[in-house]
C-alpha cells in the first residue's frame, strides 16, 4: 500500500492530498508532528519536510508537485492535467516563489523582522494577476473548470486570507475571494482535511478519503 506522510495544515501537503484524492488511488496517511518527525519518515526522506509519498515498490516522492503529477498521471478523471503545461508551470512558479516569499513575511513579520504590510501588498499584486485570469477564463485560473494550477495555488491563498480576515474581506479581489471560497467549500477539501491522530510506529494508518 502507498503511504503518505503528511501534516494537516501544511499547504504543500494539502495540494498533494487533493491530487491523490482526485486520482482515487488507495493511500494510507501517516499524520506527523513536524517538531517530532518519525524515524520512518526521515529514513525515507532525510530532508524532513512533508509531504513524503512512499510507493508500494519502495520508491519515494518528497516534493508536493511530483506527488501531484504522479497521482494524476495514474488517473486524472477530472482532467486536471489538461491545461497548458507552460502556463501551469508559470503560475505555480509565481506562487511557490514570489507569492510564498511575500506570504511568509506578511504572516510572520515579527519572526522575519520585516514590514508585513509591504509584503502583504506585494502578495496582493500577485492576487490581482490571478483575479484577471479568473475573470477572463470563466472562474478558474486556466479555464472554467479547475486544473492543476488551481489546486496547487489555493492552499497558499487560503493561508494569506486567514492571516487577516478583515483585510481579506475588504481588500481582496472579489473574484479571488469567490474562487477560494469555492475550493474551501468543496467536499474533497473537507475530506482531505479530516483530522487524524498523530501516527506512531504500529499505529493505524487511515485511508485517504476521496470526498
Amino acid at each position: 500500500m502507498t503511504i503518505l506522510y503528511s501534516f494537516r495544515r501544511c499547504p504543500y501537503a494539502m495540494r498533494a492530498r487533493m491530487a491523490l484524492a482526485a486520482s482515487g488511488l488507495p493511500v494510507r496517511v501517516r499524520e506527523v508532528l513536524l517538531r517530532n518527525k518519525p524515524p520512518e519518515m526521515l529514513a525515507a526522506s532525510p530532508k524532513g519536510t512533508v509531504p513524503v509519498l512512499v510507493r508500494t515498490d519502495g520508491t519515494v516522492l518528497d516534493e508536493s508537485l511530483d506527488i501531484m503529477h504522479w497521482a494524476l498521471s495514474q488517473n486524472d478523471p477530472e482532467g486536471w492535467l489538461r491545461a497548458d503545461p507552460a502556463e501551469t508551470a508559470r503560475l505555480i512558479a509565481q506562487n511557490d516563489g514570489p507569492f510564498k516569499h511575500a506570504l511568509d513575511r506578511y504572516k510572520y513579520a515579527g519572526r522575519h523582522k520585516t514590514d508585513g504590510a509591504a509584503h502583504r501588498d506585494a502578495a496582493m499584486d500577485i492576487l490581482a494577476d490571478l483575479a484577471a485570469r479568473l475573470e477572463a477564463n470563466g472562474g478558474q485560473l486556466l479555464g472554467p473548470a479547475p486544473t492543476l494550477a488551481d489546486i496547487a495555488l489555493f492552499p497558499f491563498v487560503r493561508q494569506f486570507a486567514a492571516t487577516d480576515e478583515d483585510f481579506w474581506a475588504s481588500r481582496a479581489p472579489a473574484s479571488v475571494q469567490g474562487w477560494l471560497a469555492g475550493h474551501i467549500a468543496s467536499p474533497r477539501f473537507a475530506a482531505i482535511m479530516t483530522k487524524f491522530p498523530r501516527w506512531q510506529t504500529g499505529a493505524e494508518e487511515p485511508l485517504l478519503t476521496a470526498r
